[in-house]
């Protein structure tokens, strides 16, 4: 999906965990992981997209469980300054079990399961989602927004600002 210079593109993501695991998505040639899930459409419902996104990208049913949180995420890509807002869910997908192979309905999308104890060594994107799925995994959701921005800075800025 392209988006005009300076605009922010507004996510829907899950946090599926089943016996320590987490789901994870990878688009082909990229050096990093990030959360199942994918942008809201026009008068569309986060949770109504999510499960939209899942059952694109993985064809297979989802339930969208509690709001976690929300990542502000700004980051270079291609070259470009790329600006987005997660908003965060738990995602239960009751047909996948931890450590089996998840089939992806797109080309470019490869699906993997990492130890929620391993999260920090990850390359998980937005980095601040390493420490805060343990957390909330924990039952801890006092930490509820995170961002990577850092006031007057863009592109790899980082700092877990969770409240």
């Amino acid at each position: 999906m392209s988006h005009p210079s300076g605009a922010v593109e507004v996510l829907a993501r899950g946090v599926c965990v089943k016996d320590g695991w987490l789901l994870v998505c990878h688009t082909a040639g990229a050096g990093n992981t990030y959360l199942p899930g994918g942008h809201i459409e026009f008068q569309e419902s986060a949770t109504v997209s999510l499960e939209r996104e899942v059952r694109e990208e993985c064809g297979v049913s989802s339930r969208v469980g509690r709001f976690l949180g929300a990542v502000e995420h700004a980051f270079l890509q291609k070259g470009q300054p790329h600006a987005e807002i997660n908003l965060v869910f738990e995602l239960e997908v009751p047909s996948l079990k931890a450590g089996q192979t998840v089939p992806s309905q797109e080309g470019h999308l490869d699906f993997a399961w990492v130890a929620v104890d391993g999260l920090r060594e990850s390359t998980l994107e937005p980095r601040v989602l390493r420490d805060l799925i343990p957390t909330w995994c924990r039952g801890d959701f006092a930490a509820s927004w995170a961002s990577t921005m850092v006031d007057g800075c863009r592109g790899d800025a980082r700092a877990n600002l969770a409240l």
